[in-house]
C-alpha cells in the first residue's frame, strides 16, 4: 500500500473478527480494504442512505467492489417481501472487513430504501416480482 495513504485503525485485540493481520501477507490488491477509514466510512454510510434511484444503488455497489473490494448483494427474500426487512442485503466475507462495518453498510442501504421506496420498487421490479400488480 501507498504509504501516504491513510489507512483504518486496527479494531481493539479480541473485539473484531476481521482478520486485518491475514492482510499483510496477500497481495496489495486484498490490502485496498484498508483505505476505508471509520470517517470515509461514516461518508459512505450517509451516501448509502440517501440514494435516489435503482441505477444510483448500482452504482454505488460497482464502485465498493472497485475501489474497495467490497461485494454486496441485494435481493428480495425467499418469502414474500412486505417490508424492507424482507429485502435480503448481504456482503461477502473478506479478511479486513470490520464487524462494524459489515453491520453498518446493510444497515444504511436498509434505511436508504425506506427513505426512498421507489429505489426498493425498482429492485422488486427488477427481479420481475412486481409483473402481475
Amino acid at each position: 500500500m501507498n504509504a501516504n495513504l491513510p489507512l483504518r485503525q486496527p479494531c481493539p485485540p479480541g473485539a473484531c473478527t476481521c482478520g486485518r493481520e491475514r492482510l499483510h501477507d496477500g497481495p496489495a490488491d486484498a490490502q485496498r480494504i484498508l483505505l476505508l477509514t471509520r470517517a470515509e466510512e461514516k461518508r459512505l454510510v450517509e451516501r448509502l442512505e440517501n440514494v435516489k434511484s435503482l441505477d444510483d444503488l448500482t452504482h454505488l455497489q460497482q464502485r465498493l467492489y472497485e475501489q474497495l473490494g467490497i461485494r454486496v448483494r441485494i435481493a428480495p427474500g425467499f418469502n414474500e417481501v412486505r417490508t424492507m426487512r424482507g429485502i435480503q442485503i448481504e456482503l461477502q466475507e473478506q479478511p479486513g472487513l470490520c464487524r462494524k462495518t459489515r453491520q453498518a453498510l446493510p444497515a444504511a442501504i436498509r434505511r436508504g430504501l425506506e427513505r426512498n421506496p421507489q429505489v426498493a420498487f425498482g429492485l422488486l421490479d427488477a427481479h420481475d416480482l412486481l409483473r402481475d400488480a
